[in-house]
């Protein structure tokens, strides 16, 4: 039995002597006080009789509150019996019972740190390569489940100590630290780490969301690792590297569904660093990685034409920036990331230049280019034109898209004979390029013969597609 409280003994003993005291005054009579309940209501006058009935029904209900057991029907139950039916009551139902008394807080919160309550409620067979994805995707929803009891058991708590009970609690788990796991290219614990941060913050404002990112910085020393990368040659810490790309992924982006919350935690993981890093940083995160082990692939984009798949993260990333921003100024911020990022580690091939641009849609790539050409860099803008328009000839998109976005850029330049030059340009840049591909053919200096064929081929379709729609765009014909 809950013991009362020595105010609550104090109050009652008051109230017990009172009464005491009223019911033996002199002027009572010592035979009506004695009467039986069931006397003739006439011998009372009407008045006292109600004030004598509110009384006694006031000192009932305060006996009958102040000893109403806190855990209700549990109270007889000894403490570890009450864990164990605990072990039987669902996440979700514990979550919700966690919020009825601190009491009960109390035991759920004990229940959550003891042995067999830590062993069920913290799954860790993360490196089973054997589960379905219906068991993985039923330990995710149990980890979002752990996330809202977290929520409420600890409702009552400061931000900060909410935090770091929680991650006392969690830092047991090996998976879930920064270093802990030691394959984390096949791990999905820091997935389940993320549904857990995304349950545990959800509703709540950026202010705290923002203590959250710098909390988990603070535990695992996140800046001074990116600080150290950014330090050395891209690839000379390719473990680390790994490691920051997989943390930061599966707990803070990977798992949102709102297009503004995942906007919002990789605004968190950039900010902080200068154009240079942020630039380099997501690429890290997003760029393309090794099929044989998983390291992040630097020299991809600057050896050789780099596939759609190995862009598509990172052009998607671009556009989670670019379309979540409010003012024009911070829309310049995404133009000048990209002229950072398509220089890492070294400048990229045009058509990987050509092909992320695509990938980043329409708006992005219009003002990148017309970034170049207020520049004054006509040469280099007219040469991406023309990869603009072999990509859509590889890729098959429409080449139409290539000669609108040279429209757009040609109403950019003020000067006739600025719009004359760049035009000219670009078709300069189609005749030379297609004479050193032939000349590259004939000259046999090549060990695969149909690549460079095929590079030939798409290359005079490209010219031939480009001019066709601008024929279409001049006569006004409509297909």
């Amino acid at each position: 039995m809950k013991e009362m409280n020595p105010g609550e003994q104090k109050s009652g003993l008051a109230e017990s002597e009172a009464d005491t005291e009223m019911d033996t005054s002199p002027d009572t009579n010592p035979t009506e006080a004695t009467a039986s309940p069931t006397r003739n209501s006439s011998t009372l006058d009407p008045s006292d009789k109600h004030q004598c009935t509110s009384h006694q029904s006031n000192n009932t209900m305060q006996t009958e509150i102040s000893f109403i057991p806190t855990l209700g029907d549990f109270e007889v139950i000894p403490s570890e019996i009450f864990e164990i039916i605990l072990g039987f009551v669902s996440v979700k139902d514990i979550s919700m019972m966690s919020m009825t008394s601190k009491i009960i807080n109390s035991c759920v919160i004990n229940y959550i740190s003891s042995p067999p309550g830590n062993k069920r409620l913290f799954p860790r067979d993360f490196h089973n390569h054997e589960l379905s994805d219906c068991t993985r995707s039923s330990i995710l929803e149990h980890y979002g489940s752990l996330g809202l009891l977290f929520k409420r058991c600890t409702l009552l708590r400061p931000t900060k100590e909410r935090l770091k009970y929680i991650h006392k609690i969690l830092s047991e788990i090996s998976c879930f630290k920064f270093n802990g796991c030691s394959d984390p290219l096949h791990c999905f614990g820091l997935q389940c780490y993320g549904v857990f941060l995304q349950t545990l913050t959800a509703g709540w404002d950026e202010c705290e969301c923002h203590r959250v990112y710098s909390f988990l910085c603070e535990v695992t020393n996140l800046p001074q690792k990116m600080e150290k990368v950014f330090n050395s040659k891209p690839g000379r810490f390719r473990k680390l590297e790994l490691r920051i790309r997989t943390f930061c992924r599966g707990v803070f982006l990977n798992h949102w569904i709102d297009r503004n919350d995942s906007a919002f935690w990789l605004r968190c993981i950039l900010n902080p660093w200068p154009m240079v890093n942020q630039a380099r940083l997501l690429y890290l995160i997003f760029g393309p990685v090794s099929t044989l082990d998983g390291y992040v692939a630097w020299q991809n984009m600057i050896q050789h034409e780099a596939d759609e798949n190995s862009l598509k993260e990172l052009a998607e990333a671009v556009k989670l920036l670019h379309y979540t921003l409010a003012n024009e100024s911070l829309e310049n911020d995404v133009v000048m990331l990209l002229e950072q990022l398509t220089v890492i580690p070294q400048e990229w091939h045009l058509e990987n230049i050509a092909r992320f641009l695509i990938l980043c849609e329409s708006n992005i790539c219009v003002s990148f280019m017309v970034n170049k050409a207020v520049n004054g860099q006509a040469m280099e803008l007219a040469r991406l034109v023309v990869f603009l328009a072999l990509v859509c000839e590889k890729d098959i998109y429409c080449m139409d898209w290539a000669v609108q976005t040279m429209q757009k850029v040609c109403n950019i330049i003020n000067s006739a004979h600025e719009k004359n030059v760049f035009l000219q340009n670009i078709e300069n840049t189609f005749a030379q390029m297609i004479m050193d591909a032939l000349q590259f053919v004939i000259s046999g200096e090549h060990d695969d013969e149909e690549t460079v064929f095929l590079y030939l081929f798409h290359l005079v379709n490209a010219q031939a597609n480009f001019h066709k729609e601008i024929l279409y765009l001049t006569m006004n014909y409509e297909m």
